[in-house]
């Protein structure tokens, strides 16, 4: 879509558009993609393989479906994806990496499933990875990103290992990529995009630092991600995809700053992107569903109150039950729950 000069880019939903969760469906939708493995997309996607088993499961979970998952395979194939380093891959016989190894965790915690040796296993990759300026590398290839710096505390403080790394360096080196808009981005004077805002406000989170966050102008930039159609967008001039339902409003609800949106209207076009005839979720209305949207449509719509869904930790996108059995670190369980 081409927008004419002085017009806001955005997507106009139809009249005929859900309006209601279309709960079996999506459970229809993600069980079947995960059964269908001679499929082309399950075929091509080999290479995040780990991470959509993540986004189905959780996506599952949320709509009180985790028991069509069988416990005792999943797990045994995450192991298979276990790394002599002690990180996870993708799949199996691939190089591991912070986003996968945070997934595999994510899975067998979700699942019960976790071993002390996966455990400890995990916390050494993730200490190998800290710099001397605190950010984390992705792997051995040495990429610096804020979304590890997140992984790298999401992942220790879910196995209750944050005294592993230098937590203060790492929450210093996510505040020098603090933007003057109160945004954030990948490194240090990068453009600010929400997706690295919710992976720094959550690092932050983690660290306990969030009282270096100015919360009304970084709220201000995230508010106005909202489109009139009640989409939001990554960042400014760009469309509304049903992800950043997420990665704003989680954002928003961290900082306390969630009732500055039109939470109708973003829940208007979250529904709307929903396929009527085959489950799951787009990124925009009428577009090809897939894992990745479907996850965080619904953890989207279970943030914003839904109570047919299970509740969901905004810091680490798994149910609220989980995270309170879990984590022991009181402050991450109880984000804003009235903001």
């Amino acid at each position: 879509m081409t927008a004419q000069p002085g017009e806001v880019k955005d997507v106009v939903l139809a009249d005929t558009a859900p309006i209601e969760l279309l709960h079996e469906l999506h459970a229809g939708y993600i069980k079947e993609w995960e059964a269908n493995k001679d499929g082309f997309e399950y075929v091509m996607s080999e290479y995040l393989r780990i991470s959509g088993l993540y986004w189905c499961l959780t996506a599952m979970d949320l709509l009180h479906k985790k028991d069509t998952f069988d416990a005792d395979e999943v797990a045994a194939w995450v192991d298979r994806c276990r790394c002599t380093d002690g990180g996870f891959s993708a799949a199996p016989d691939m190089d591991p990496h912070m986003l996968y190894t945070l997934s595999a965790i994510q899975v067998l915690i979700s699942l019960d499933r976790l071993t002390p040796e996966a455990a400890d296993g995990a916390a050494t990759f993730i200490k190998q990875q800290q710099l001397p300026d605190g950010s984390f590398q992705g792997d051995k290839w040495g990429e610096v990103d804020t979304r590890f710096s997140f992984c790298a505390l999401a992942c220790l403080a879910l196995l209750n290992k944050l005294d592993e790394v230098r937590v203060d360096a790492a929450a210093d080196f996510v505040l020098s990529c603090m933007n003057f808009d109160g945004g954030f981005g990948v490194v240090p004077g990068s453009e600010s995009h929400s997706g690295q805002v919710y992976c720094c406000v959550g690092a932050l989170a983690i660290a306990d630092k969030l009282q270096w966050v100015d919360a009304d102008l970084l709220g201000w930039w995230l508010a106005e991600r909202q489109l009139p159609s009640g989409g939001f967008n990554g960042r400014p001039e760009k469309l509304p995809d049903v992800c950043y339902s997420w990665w704003v409003l989680t954002s928003l609800r961290i900082i306390g700053r969630m009732h500055w949106i039109d939470a109708d209207k973003l829940r208007q076009f979250i529904m709307a992107c929903q396929d009527g005839e085959t489950g799951g979720f787009s990124d925009r209305p009428g577009d090809i569903v897939d894992p990745f949207h479907t996850l965080f449509g619904i953890a989207a719509l279970s943030l914003l109150g839904d109570r047919s869904l299970r509740e969901i930790n905004p810091i680490f996108c798994m149910p609220e039950e989980v995270i309170r059995r879990t984590v022991q670190s009181e402050h991450l369980t109880n984000i804003n729950p009235v903001a």
